[in-house]
């Protein structure tokens, strides 16, 4: 059973920063690419980065360029989200998702996702 498990989300003021985590067990984690979604209330879930298998190409939404970076660490079998310049509009539910094909190249699509994690609630207020 594949488990991701997300960390970090929070109450933030506009301007600062947070850094979203997620662990991955039941697989193994360097084979596959992974990413980032948000689902804010009322609207669907939407891309905001991802990164491939061995970490060489990293991909982003245009609202997340510039101000998020993702980043993996195989080691450590995570992945995480360094928001910076956060703005009352990035506020969200924040989940973590793993590909269902190992090796893949390119972002990620939910068509793409094998497992999403739980979520974790990240809050900008102005």
């Amino acid at each position: 059973q594949v488990l991701l498990v997300e960390s970090g989300g929070g109450l933030v003021q506009a301007g600062g920063s947070l850094r979203l985590s997620c662990l991955v067990s039941g697989r193994v984690f360097s084979r596959y690419s992974m990413g980032w979604f948000r689902q804010a209330p009322g609207k669907e879930r939407e891309f905001v980065a991802s990164i491939t298998w061995e970490g060489s190409n990293t991909y982003y939404s245009d609202f997340a360029e510039g101000r998020f970076t993702i980043s993996r660490d195989n080691d450590k079998s995570t992945v995480y989200l360094q928001m910076n310049t956060l703005k009352p509009e990035d506020t969200a539910l924040y989940y973590c998702a793993s590909a269902t094909t190992p090796y893949s190249s390119g972002r990620l699509y939910p068509d793409d996702i094998r497992s999403w994690g739980q979520g974790t609630q990240v809050t900008v207020s102005s």
